[in-house]
């Protein structure tokens, strides 16, 4: 893990502070003392420290302090050691020390102190010597300039959050998940009764690559009766002996996606693979590709609630700074697409990590360093506008942020309580994962749970089968899965308060189409449930078209109804030898003359839809029956709504 504190990355400013002492000692042989044995000894430790021996280095330096204690550049060179040795009270105590002799000596010292002031939390030491840098630095460049307000900013931002904290009370997730072994980075089904955790733990003998004396593999916790069992490791085939970490699981735990690096069919050095859980087991991962993956470094990926995009990091070329976020779509012959950039709403010059895409398919969590934050690494949230558009970011404030490295967050699907891992709060090992209720302001939308099973109609043999979830406003595809091929099950999330047509479709047999409105909070206890019966393709079978609409008392097609003719369209072209009549029904309501050229009418826009489309007008009829052949009562709405419908039927096969 990054700690943005160390000035190696962070400065240009003690790159100039060292070749500026350099420049003094080997050419002009000029110091801020004439005491000779101060001088020997500085020289000493600036050899020391090109050799790396800051032990050493220090020794000599403090020898030099003890000749004259106001030798300038002898407190920048401690102030270096300290920096490298990552002692950064030490660091911070030695170049105010310097400056306190001399503020005009090396005016970019106070840049370089301000910028350890930030990464340690000090923000208002930050603020004044940033200020006071360009105040004493008349010649700064404008870039320089820009880097100091910059600073300011930030330290202002810091100072204002910590006057405005928001509600944040961790909780660590107990002794069945951690260890003391380093939990990082967790998933979480939507039922949130499966957690899968990347775990950081010694190698045992049967490890190939015994360099590092630690590998990183998925140890699986489910929740029974409101209690997490013992993390244990998931097993082969998902943990080998290498490394494999920064998982995603869908919603419905029946994909996972991750990370794995150095393997022999990857692409770059760390690529993104994906499994199945099919029945009670894993299959084989699969590299994702080089669509995907590339020559660079992919990671961190997250799967979207529809099971078909994907958001992932990349250092690739064609981004916006070092490590950025970017999206892939699986289209629908199953093959994922080229990614794109997630843009600059998202992505800064610096480095944006560890995407979660929320179940509601519309709120995203990240970290960054290039937002204004708290100093390192914050989170942020942000908000899906349109297809390709992203609100602008939000910080999502003190205490959850600090002046450290806050990298990874997921949050329940109920949008209630997130999860991270920190090493800041004590806790079994270094990492641990804790849980904390986050603050409404922060929550995504809210989420309903659908559950079922898909059958066959005959036989009740359970189904494995595509299924869809469509927004009928947008036409944006919600859900995009399958059903499990050995029990048939099924589970997806959606927002509440939408129209949603669900297709459920499997080679051999008719789909299957109903119109959903969500209301109401439907549980992860207490889910929508909705079991699919699927009629195998026979002469004589009908399906109802239940997101087929027409303005009441009229036959032209409402742009909503395109989801469901493209879906019979599809039918029809896998089927090249079905012929259908496509029937429209009424109510009892109104004349039977009027009633049958109404739905003689509506069955013919249907029927004109389909050979516009391309199918043969030979393979198709259409009939209006009215109200001759009611599936419900007319005597209430509910029945009535019920009758008015449009349908088709197999001719023959």
């Amino acid at each position: 893990m990054k700690k943005h504190f160390n000035i190696l990355k962070l400065s240009l400013s003690l790159l100039l502070i060292l070749l500026a002492l350099s420049s003094y000692s080997q050419d002009k042989k000029e110091y801020t003392t004439r005491n000779k044995k101060a001088i020997k000894h500085y020289e000493e430790a600036i050899k020391l420290y090109d050799e790396r021996k800051n032990f050493e280095s220090i020794e000599e330096l403090n020898k030099a302090l003890a000749e004259d204690d106001r030798f300038i550049e002898a407190y920048f060179m401690l102030a270096a050691n300290y920096t490298d040795k990552r002692d950064v009270e030490k660091a911070i105590d030695n170049y105010l020390k310097g400056i306190a002799i001399d503020q005009y000596f090396f005016p970019t010292a106070f840049f370089t102190v301000a910028k350890l002031q930030l990464g340690t939390g000090k923000y208002a030491d930050a603020k004044d010597n940033f200020q006071k840098y360009l105040k004493v630095n008349k010649k700064a460049l404008p870039h320089q300039k820009e880097l100091a307000l910059k600073g300011i900013d930030k330290a202002e931002f810091a100072i204002y959050q910590m006057q405005h904290p928001v509600d944040f009370k961790p909780q660590n997730l107990g002794d069945s998940v951690n260890s003391e072994n380093d939990e990082v980075l967790p998933a979480l089904t939507a039922d949130e009764l499966t957690l899968i955790i990347t775990v950081k733990h010694r190698k045992d003998a049967k490890t190939i690559d015994q360099s590092s004396g630690y590998e990183e593999d998925f140890y699986i916790s489910h929740k029974i009766n409101g209690v997490w069992t013992k993390a244990i490791p998931i097993g082969p085939p998902l943990n080998t002996h290498g490394n494999e970490g920064a998982q995603s699981i869908s919603p419905d735990g029946h994909s996972i996606y991750f990370v794995g690096c150095n393997r022999d069919d990857g692409y770059g050095s760390c690529d993104i693979y994906t499994a199945e859980y099919v029945g009670e087991h894993w299959t084989i991962p699969v590299n994702m590709g080089p669509k995907v993956n590339s020559q660079y470094w992919e990671t961190q990926p997250s799967i979207a609630a529809d099971g078909r995009t994907l958001y992932f990091v990349s250092n690739r070329p064609g981004g916006k700074g070092g490590q950025d976020i970017w999206e892939t779509v699986k289209d629908d012959n199953g093959e994922w697409g080229y990614p794109v950039n997630l843009g600059d709403s998202i992505n800064t010059p610096r480095d944006e990590m560890s995407p979660f895409i929320h179940p509601d398919n519309h709120t995203m969590y990240f970290a960054s360093d290039g937002h204004i934050g708290m100093g390192g690494v914050d989170l942020f949230y942000t908000k899906k506008i349109d297809k390709d558009t992203w609100s602008k970011p939000v910080n999502l404030g003190y205490p959850i942020n600090t002046y450290a490295d806050e990298i990874n967050l997921i949050v329940n699907a109920k949008g209630d309580y997130a999860y991270f891992s920190s090493d800041k709060y004590g806790g079994k090992g270094k990492f641990d994962l804790y849980g904390f209720e986050l603050y409404k302001e922060a929550r995504p939308m809210m989420v309903n749970y659908m559950k079922g099973i898909v059958y066959d109609a005959e036989t009740n043999k359970k189904l494995e089968a595509k299924f869809e979830v469509i927004d009928l406003t947008t036409g944006t595809i919600e859900v995009q899965s399958k059903s499990d091929p050995v029990n048939g099950s099924f589970l997806v999330c959606l927002p509440s308060g939408k129209s949603y047509a669900l297709n459920v479709s499997k080679d051999g047999y008719l789909f299957y189409s109903e119109n959903i409105f969500i209301t109401g909070n439907y549980s992860n206890t207490e889910p929508y449930l909705k079991d699919v019966a699927l009629k195998p393709v026979k002469v004589g079978e009908a399906v109802v078209l239940n997101n087929i609409f027409f303005e009441t008392d009229q036959y032209e097609l409402k742009d909503e109804s395109k989801v469901e003719l493209n879906k019979l369209l599809s039918l029809l072209k896998n089927n090249p030898k079905m012929k259908i009549e496509v029937g429209g029904h009424t109510d009892n309501v109104g004349g039977d003359k009027h009633n049958q050229l109404l739905s003689q009418n509506r069955a013919k826009a249907v029927y004109d839809y389909l050979i516009k489309n391309g199918i043969d007008k030979l393979r198709l009829s259409y009939k209006g029956y009215a109200s001759t052949k009611p599936v419900a009562t007319n005597d209430t709405e509910a029945g009535r709504s019920k009758n008015r419908r449009t349908e088709f039927s197999v001719v023959s096969n």
